[in-house]
C-alpha cells in the first residue's frame, strides 16, 4: 500500500470520526433546544448583567442583594421601553384607529375611480370570496388551538427556564464553572480555565456591540420618521432597538409597523420612502455593521460572520441567527488560546481552576 494512500486513509477515517461525533452533537442540541435555546438565552442576558452585579458586590453589597437588584433593574429598564412603546401606542390609538379606516375607505374609492374598470359588486364578490376560503371547519380549528396552546406552553417553560438560569447565572455563575472545570482532569483545568474566560470576555463585547447596532438600526428608522413628519416616532424607534435584538422577525416587524403608520398617516408615498428607509438601514446592519464592527469587536472575519448567520439560520432557524456569531466568536478564541498555549503564566486560568470534583464551595 503506497505511503500517500495510508496517510489519506487515516486522515480520512479519523476525519469521518469528527464530523459524526459532531453530528451527533448537533442534533442532541436540535432534539435539546427546549432546554438549550433558554440556557443560552440566559447566558447572553447573563454577560449583560454580570459586570453590574460584579460592581454592586464590590462596593459592599451582600451577593443575593446585588443580584436581586441587578435583574430588577435589567427587568426594569426593558418593561420601561416596552411600556413606553404601548403607552404611546394606546394613547394615540384612536386617531390611529381612524386614520386606518379612512385610508381604507382612499383605497377603496381608489380601486373604483381607477382606469382598472373594477366595479363595487366585484369588490363585495372578492371579499365573500376571500371570507369563504377563510372559513375554517370544527376539527381544523380545535386542532390549530391545541396546537397554539401547545406553542404557548412550550413558550412560558422556555422563559421559566430562561429566568431560573440567568438567575444562578448571575448569582453562582463563578462557582458554577468552577465545579464544573474541578470535573476535569488536572492537567486541562488550567487550558480550559483561562480559555473560558478569554470567551467570556468576548462574549462581552458581542452583547455590547449587538446593543450597538440594535442603537444604530433605531436611530436610523426613527430619523426616517421624524422627517417623514410621522406621528409615534419614539415608540417607533424603541419598538426596532427592542427588535433589533430579535433576527430576521424583529426586524421585519418593526419594519411593518413604521411603514403602516407611515400609509394611514402620510399616504403611500411616505410608505413606500418608510420601507425604502428600513431595507437601507437593514442592509447597512447585515452588509456592514453586523459583518466589519461584529467581526472586529469579536476578532472573527466578516466572512466567517456571514458565514455563521446563514448556516445557522439554515441547521436552527431563528435561534440559529440568533446565537452563531456569540458561538462562533466563542470557539474561535477557545480553539486559539488552547492551541498556543497562552495558559501559561496567565493568572486568569489559576484562578479559575477548582479542585478536581469539590463541589460548589464558596
Amino acid at each position: 500500500m503506497p505511503p500517500g494512500v495510508q496517510i489519506a486513509a487515516a486522515w480520512s477515517w479519523r476525519f469521518m470520526a469528527i464530523v459524526g461525533a459532531l453530528a451527533v452533537a448537533l442534533l442532541l442540541v436540535i432534539q435539546l433546544n427546549f432546554l438549550v435555546v433558554p440556557l443560552l438565552i440566559a447566558v447572553l442576558l447573563a454577560v449583560l448583567a454580570t459586570p453590574l452585579a460584579r460592581q454592586l458586590r464590590r462596593i459592599g453589597f451582600p451577593g443575593w442583594l446585588a443580584t436581586l437588584s441587578t435583574l430588577v433593574t435589567l427587568f426594569a429598564a426593558v418593561a420601561a421601553l416596552v411600556w413606553l412603546v404601548v403607552e404611546e401606542i394606546t394613547r394615540d390609538f384612536a386617531s390611529l384607529q381612524r386614520r386606518s379606516v379612512e385610508a381604507y375607505e382612499d383605497f377603496i374609492d381608489f380601486l373604483l375611480e381607477s382606469p382598472l374598470g373594477v366595479t363595487e359588486a366585484q369588490l363585495t364578490q372578492w371579499f365573500e370570496s376571500f371570507l369563504i376560503d377563510m372559513e375554517w371547519n370544527t376539527a381544523w380549528v380545535l386542532s390549530g388551538a391545541l396546537s397554539v396552546t401547545s406553542s404557548v406552553g412550550s413558550v412560558l417553560v422556555g422563559i421559566g427556564i430562561a429566568f431560573f438560569a440567568l438567575i444562578f447565572f448571575v448569582h453562582d455563575g463563578a462557582r458554577i464553572w468552577r465545579w464544573v472545570v474541578g470535573l476535569l482532569p488536572s492537567d486541562a483545568r488550567a487550558p480550559v480555565a483561562g480559555a473560558s474566560a478569554k470567551g467570556w470576555a468576548t462574549l462581552t463585547k458581542f452583547v455590547n456591540v449587538q446593543i450597538f447596532v440594535a442603537a444604530v438600526d433605531a436611530l436610523g428608522i426613527g430619523l426616517g420618521a421624524f422627517f417623514l413628519g410621522l406621528p409615534l416616532v419614539l415608540p417607533i424607534a424603541v419598538a426596532v432597538f427592542l427588535g433589533g435584538f430579535v433576527p430576521i422577525i424583529g426586524a421585519f416587524v418593526t419594519g411593518a409597523i413604521a411603514a403602516f403608520i407611515a400609509l394611514v398617516y402620510a399616504g403611500p408615498v411616505a410608505a413606500l420612502i418608510m420601507v425604502i428607509i428600513v431595507l437601507a438601514v437593514q442592509q447597512l446592519e447585515s452588509q456592514v455593521l453586523q459583518p466589519l464592527v461584529m467581526g472586529a469587536a469579536v476578532k472573527v472575519h466578516p466572512l466567517a460572520v456571514v458565514l455563521a448567520v446563514s448556516a445557522g439560520g439554515f441547521l436552527a432557524g431563528i435561534p440559529g441567527v440568533l446565537f452563531a456569531v456569540p458561538v462562533v466568536a466563542y470557539l474561535n478564541v477557545f480553539i486559539t488560546y488552547l492551541s498556543r498555549s497562552e495558559w501559561v503564566g496567565d493568572p486568569e486560568a489559576a484562578k479559575w481552576v477548582a479542585p478536581p470534583m469539590g463541589g460548589l464551595r464558596a
